[in-house]
């Protein structure tokens, strides 16, 4: 796991007695959602922390894709748009629109 401050999150939350979540990569290319919160027993004390481990891999990738797939769109439409103005100059004075870059 590629989390050095694990142990310094850790203590920050027994100080605070706040929770705290952040996405952490592994060594192997995986990717987890840790979240660190304080453990409170029956009678309400405060002894040590709860840290859990969520695999969110498929998630992280899927986003990744998707991230490409819309600047893929985005791309396409600007190209769209550019022709549209191409064409629109052209059929108002029967010349092509000049485009600046």
């Amino acid at each position: 796991m590629k989390y050095p401050e694990l142990a310094e999150d850790a203590r920050e939350i027994l100080r605070t007695l706040s929770s705290a979540e952040k996405p952490v990569g592994a060594r192997d290319g995986r990717w987890f959602m840790v979240r660190i919160m304080p453990y409170r027993t029956l009678d309400n004390r405060i002894d040590g922390v709860v840290i859990t481990f969520a695999d969110i891999t498929v998630a992280r990738t899927l986003e990744a894709k998707l991230r490409i797939t819309q600047a893929g769109l985005e791309k396409h439409i600007a190209q769209q748009d550019l022709k549209l103005e191409q064409t629109s100059g052209e059929r108002k004075t029967g010349t092509p629109k000049q485009v600046i870059k």
